[in-house]
């Protein structure tokens, strides 16, 4: 991208000469009533026309004392301080010709590139808003780099957009768009445009390097993408740690790749290191929606309801009307009001994911442990005798799909209560309620299993 430094150089050195001249229609104005104003005029843009700066300027010089209202001889004045590299001298002469002709649209140019380069950025953004014609691609792209330092680049881009067609070889409008798209993290933007660029002359240093840059970005992108469809989640989130290491030095693309490592995490069920990848991303872009949802999806899976709870009212402040965020906070207050009621994953010690095979194991292993036979103190063997209960029911609801599926979505199938009418029998004190199934067989106690 062309320097700020370097377009303002080149406007100062060079505009005023061209100006002097465009604006030779306002010579028809009365410029004082003896007449000497005007050969003090006259000879002025003679010796600046030759070169000879000094000896214009003390023309000028008489010419302003002569007629303080005469907003051409501050205009000449400007011009000659603005050849001889004295822009600060220059800037008072231009606002007050500006003051005295607010229509003067070469002086509101002038003034603007002088703010510019002082880093008076609200100011020349106002001269150019003033002076800005549709058709012309110069004041274009210099309003467009006044954007640029403000920070306002959606105007940017328009200003460039419209540059690039008035003119048909712009590789230079089509250059700065694309890096402007790069520096905001949008790489599909960014390659459309540089792109263009080649089209019109494939032999372009600076769009050719840029463009090599944002297709390797690019194809990185587009491939961990493809693996998080494909559900490869560890591999989709190396592809975007490459990114980071790509591109270090635009945040942008740093936080796009945290947050989709988040989401990867987050659909692989790694609880807690999505939670660290998606507190990366909230603590610079704290209304991120999407990462919002996914910290809270990770905080569930690792049953901090909580904290999920809380997340999915920060979304749902900036996202009103987003299904996924209503039904996601319905399922984290229930499954926040049942564990603090029974939770059979924590009484059996396996984690949610858990297959059948591993729910059969921890029962048999529990059920050994705490069968009430292995108890001989009255107070100690009724104490096994609920647990042992809590445990035979966890083995029930945790190995019947359908139980269990419930039992996920905040519903208690052992629980009158939560079933709301339902057939299931709730224990009431003692083990021989247990619906279709005797937990310590036949007999007083007697040890025995009978796994499906």
């Amino acid at each position: 991208m062309v320097s700020l430094d370097h377009v303002t150089h080149k406007i100062v050195t060079y505009i005023p000469y061209v100006l002097v001249l465009i604006d030779m229609r306002y010579e028809g104005v009365k410029c004082g009533k003896d007449g000497s104003v005007d050969n003090h005029m006259e000879m002025g843009k003679k010796l600046l026309a030759a070169g000879q700066l000094a000896d214009a300027l003390s023309h000028f010089h008489a010419a302003v004392d002569g007629d303080p209202k005469n907003y051409l001889a501050f205009y000449r004045r400007a011009t000659v301080f603005l050849a001889m590299g004295k822009s600060k001298s220059a800037l008072p002469d231009l606002s007050r010709v500006i003051e005295l002709k607010p229509d003067f649209t070469s002086a509101r140019l002038q003034r603007g590139n002088l703010l510019l380069k002082q880093g008076k950025l609200d100011e020349a953004e106002s001269d150019f808003k003033r002076v800005t014609c549709v058709w012309d691609v110069t004041s274009r792209e210099m309003r467009a780099e006044c954007f640029i330092q403000v920070g306002e680049m959606g105007k940017a881009i328009s200003d460039l957009k419209a540059a690039s067609k008035l003119r048909n070889d712009n590789t230079q409008a089509f250059y700065k768009l694309s890096t402007i798209y790069y520096q905001l993290g949008d790489h599909e933007m960014s390659l459309n445009e540089v792109r263009e660029c080649l089209k019109l002359d494939p032999d372009h240093k600076q769009c050719y390097s840029h463009y090599k840059q944002v297709k390797k970005l690019n194809k990185q992108i587009q491939a961990a993408e493809e693996l998080i469809q494909e559900k490869r989640y560890e591999e989709a989130v190396s592809k975007y740690q490459s990114v980071m290491k790509t591109e270090p030095n635009v945040p942008q693309f740093s936080l796009l790749a945290m947050e989709r490592i988040c989401h990867a995490l987050t659909q692989d069920q790694q609880a807690n290191r999505a939670v660290l990848a998606c507190s990366k991303v909230l603590d610079s872009d704290p209304e991120n929606v999407n990462v919002l949802k996914d910290r809270a999806e990770a905080y569930v899976q690792d049953e901090q309801y909580e904290e999920a709870i809380r997340d999915y009212e920060t979304a749902a402040k900036h996202s009103e009307n987003d299904h996924q965020i209503k039904e996601g906070l319905e399922k984290a207050q229930r499954l926040l009001k049942q564990s603090q009621k029974r939770d059979y994953y924590k009484i059996l010690g396996v984690k949610r994911t858990a297959q059948k095979k591993e729910i059969i194991k921890a029962y048999r292993k529990l059920a050994q442990q705490w069968h009430p036979d292995n108890f001989q103190d009255a107070e100690e063997k009724k104490k096994a005798e609920k647990k042992f209960i809590d445990i035979a029911q966890a083995k029930e609801v945790l190995t019947d799909p359908e139980m269990r599926t419930k039992f996920d979505h905040g519903e208690d199938p052992m629980d009158p209560e939560s079933q709301q009418g339902h057939q299931h029998q709730h224990f009431h004190g003692g083990f021989h309620g247990f619906q279709g199934f005797n937990p310590f067989g036949s007999g007083p106690f007697n040890f025995k299993f009978n796994f499906n």
